[in-house]
């Protein structure tokens, strides 16, 4: 007679699940040998934070949740940073934690927490399964949760007991497509008109755009209504192809120059924008361009971001539906295209300059050089990401994966590890810093194990260089930012994985080449010099900034 789980088990089977990643214990070995016998492979990680990650990401590449799976107590609370990656950064994922006995107490309060509790401000829900019989409706609700605008993470806890128990056979529930309500037509004729009395209508394309379904309607939208465009640090690349219109990314929240951009248009378009990122411009409270936003929720009000027109109802509808009433009727502002050219030439600024170590500048061309249109690079969190959402010119949709949510360290080769393995024919690349690196370093032997193709790119100055740079900026003295790294060559060799240090700017390419050409997971450890931070986002934009708050 099978028990519950093997009857959880067949119910991931029935929702497509065929990886889980995690860190198994004790409460978790009746799950593990119903695993062992099934189509579903276990990716060991080590450590459960770097498994949720890899979870998240499965969810942010696919649309499909991804399944980690860790014990009670502290297993179960190295999950929490995961969850609230998956939960701000709007990532589909279920997280499997195990429990002790709930009929029994046989080892009494030890190793228990209540992780119910502790995930529930972190998840879209959180549930303790307490019936074998109830797990194929349990787990399909949490598929449909984990789905549902606005995705995120969804957590059960299965009880040892629970898990051991026999139970008769229970109909599995199968998945259906769900048709997501559309906005109304008057809703969708009111925004084409404001949009068509507009002089200068600006999109901006937020971290909701890069859902896998909505590349292809966002991108037909801009083909043919010849809108220019910005977007989100998490909105980068959800338009594909080189369409002559994209005006820049919005990495800082005001005083770049895609915001002069912003500052001209008398209407911004916000499509799937999420007030969960950094703010990509700030609104004022009167006066000014007017803001349009669009979203299956309606806009959650900000100080920075309260709109004047709402659109609600599935995104890939809302703006499929608008493409048709504006195709052809729009003429484009020689202005904006003007100004499209200035912006972009000034962020190449300084690309291709040879001092060593090399600026972010630099590294961000070198990069985009050996990357493929369809290569794909996951950022960890630091300094450099700011360059990479400026700098970095993308084609493809989600080639080019960071976090403006929780921004948390620790993320990128988790990440990047997980895009390897779900395409093995591209190239993948993280880009760490040396402090976010070593928070999951220990994953380079995960991806070992698993047979990865995978760069690693270690930009390495001793320091945590975003915090001490943001120190400098508020005048505060030097304190508290400086460490040592390990020999990072012999680090990764140590894993068994192959190592490289580039000496010289000019090497940076060839030595990125030959690592992927050589196959395997590869460390590059690169020194850069981050003193172009100060110049380039304190000293150029104040001297130039203009007025670029948005109404």
């Amino acid at each position: 007679m099978p028990k519950g789980s093997d009857l959880l088990v067949a119910a991931l089977e029935n929702e497509g699940v065929d990886r889980i990643f995690g860190v198994p214990g004790e409460e978790n070995l009746d799950l593990l040998e119903s695993l062992r016998t099934s189509g579903i492979e276990l990716v060991l990680s080590r450590h459960e934070q770097a498994a949720a990650f890899m979870a998240a990401t499965h969810g942010r590449l696919t649309g499909r949740p991804g399944v980690c799976l860790a014990t009670l107590g502290p297993g179960a609370l190295n999950f929490s940073t995961g969850a609230a990656y998956a939960h701000l950064g709007a990532m589909p994922m279920i997280l499997i934690t195990g429990q002790k006995a709930v009929m029994s107490a046989k080892q009494a309060r030890f190793q228990i927490v209540d992780i119910v509790a502790s995930m529930k401000p972190l998840t879209k829900m959180t549930r303790q399964i307490v019936s074998a019989a109830a797990i194929p409706s349990t787990v399909r609700d949490a598929f449909r949760i984990a789905t549902e605008e606005r995705p995120g993470p969804v957590h059960l806890e299965l009880p040892e007991d629970v898990a051991g128990a026999e139970v008769d056979n229970v109909s599995l529930i199968p998945p259906h497509a769900l048709e997501r309500p559309v906005a109304h037509a008057a809703a969708l004729d009111r925004v084409a008109e404001a949009i068509l009395a507009a002089k200068r209508p600006l999109v901006m394309i937020g971290a909701a755009g890069n859902r896998p379904s909505l590349v292809e309607p966002l991108s037909t939208f801009v083909t043919r209504t010849r809108l220019p465009f910005f977007n989100t640090q998490m909105g980068k690349g959800a338009v594909t192809g080189g369409s002559n219109l994209y005006m820049g990314t919005a990495a800082l929240s005001e005083g770049d120059y895609v915001h002069e951009a912003v500052a001209r248009a008398d209407l911004i378009v916000a499509i799937g924008h999420d007030t969960i990122e950094k703010p990509p411009f700030l609104m004022q409270s009167a006066g000014g361009s007017k803001v349009i936003h669009v979203g299956y929720q309606s806009a959650s009000v900000e100080q920075v971001y309260h709109p004047d027109i709402e659109l609600i109802g599935d995104i890939g509808a809302s703006v499929e539906a608008l493409g048709a009433r504006l195709e052809g009727r729009l003429s484009a502002d020689a202005g904006m295209l003007e100004l499209r050219q200035k912006i972009l030439a000034r962020i190449n600024d300084r690309a291709e300059e040879d001092r060593f170590p090399p600026t972010p500048q630099r590294i961000v061309h070198d990069v985009r050089e050996v990357m493929p249109e369809d290569g794909i690079v996951c950022l960890d969190n630091g300094m450099y990401k700011i360059w990479f959402a400026r700098n970095y010119r993308t084609h493809v949709a989600n080639t080019l994966l960071l976090d403006n949510a929780l921004a948390t360290m620790g993320a990128g080769l988790p990440s990047a590890m997980m895009a390897a393995m779900l395409h093995p024919e591209r190239r993948v690349m993280a880009v760490c810093g040396d402090g976010g690196f070593m928070m999951n370093s220990q994953e380079m032997e995960t991806a070992v194990r698993l047979g990865l193709n995978l760069v690693v790119v270690v930009l390495n100055d001793s320091a945590y260089g975003m915090i001490r740079w943001k120190q400098a900026v508020d005048g505060f003295p030097d304190f508290g930012m400086s460490f040592g790294n390990p020999d990072f060559v012999r680090y990764a060799e140590a894993y068994g994985a192959k190592g490289s240090r580039v000496s010289a700017v000019e090497d940076l390419v060839p030595t990125l080449e030959a690592a992927f050409a050589r196959g395997g997971v590869h460390l590059v450890d690169v020194p850069i010099d981050y003193s172009e931070n100060t110049r380039v986002l304190v000293d150029e934009l104040r001297n130039r900034a203009p007025d670029v708050e948005c109404a």
